[in-house]
């Protein structure tokens, strides 16, 4: 009692006091005399253990609690559209996952509007889309990453390749692209309406685009995409850029949350990384 008395920096009659309250609302003996002193009773022996585990519940509730708050564990569930979810989740949450290990992180990849709707409907954390500016309910806060540019891609032996040519001439070319529903696709489509052209001739469609790409690189046709996917390809000449005029087109990086409800610590660490890699270029 001594030694608890001077540990708790409680006087020896008011745990004493404590005990008996204890002892009376459990209807059992917890302490024996014994000699000169006192001892556990059987009763008393299995409320110690049963003690013991309480108090390290309450040390790993007490750690999750500050894991958590500092985002070190949790989930985030993200829902983007096709360029982001291939062309920079990926990067982004390598970077993210070096850092916070025990977070778990999954990707649902989906049109624009299908992944407004995960976050409205509480299945995504955060929703990234590329594309055009998207119109949103008012429950959406959209924040802007950056614009990133399209361009008119063919291959370094192509007539056209690191060439300056009208919309009306790149027009002419046979293109390969994505299948009907593509959000790029429909852009080259809109292009040539608002200046009163053809549509373009899509002599090649496939499901995915990185096929359409590897044909292109092949030699066949050109191809309307986010610089993001073919820089690298540009960059080592395998494929080349045309300069077209009048066909300065650009999509929208942006990452939305809903309005007024704050994200979990995670979340929020997540956001601010991909911020942070976002202003570093």
């Amino acid at each position: 009692m001594t030694r608890a008395s001077e540990k708790l920096n409680i006087s020896q009659p008011a745990i004493t006091a404590q005990i008996k309250k204890f002892e009376q609302e459990l209807a059992l003996p917890l302490l024996r005399r014994e000699g000169r002193g006192i001892a556990l009773t059987e009763a008393g022996r299995e409320m110690h253990r049963l003690a013991g585990r309480l108090f390290a519940a309450e040390r790993r509730m007490e750690d999750f609690a500050a894991a958590y708050g500092s985002g070190e564990v949790g989930s985030v569930h993200i829902a983007a559209t096709y360029l982001p979810a291939n062309f920079l989740l990926p990067g982004w949450i390598a970077a993210f996952k070096r850092r916070h290990e025990q977070v778990e992180l999954s990707v649902t990849t989906t049109h624009s509007g299908g992944a407004l709707q995960r976050l409205l409907d509480l299945k995504a954390d955060l929703a990234v889309y590329g594309g055009q500016p998207e119109r949103h309910s008012d429950e959406i806060e959209a924040e802007e990453l950056f614009r990133d540019e399209l361009w008119f891609v063919v291959a370094p032996e192509h007539r056209y390749a690191n060439r300056s040519v009208s919309l009306t001439e790149m027009m002419r070319e046979p293109f390969v692209m994505r299948g009907e529903g593509s959000s790029t696709r429909e852009r080259l489509f809109a292009l040539c309406r608002t200046h009163g052209l053809p549509a373009p001739r899509v002599a090649l469609a496939f499901s995915g685009l990185p096929e359409a790409i590897r044909a292109v690189v092949a030699g066949y046709g050109a191809n309307f995409v986010s610089s993001l996917v073919v820089r690298d390809q540009v960059a080592r000449g395998e494929l080349s850029r045309v300069l077209v005029e009048d066909a300065a087109l650009q999509n929208v990086i942006a990452v939305c949350t809903r309005r007024g409800e704050a994200l979990s610590p995670a979340a929020s660490n997540l956001l601010n990384l991909i911020r942070s890699m976002n202003s570093s270029g």
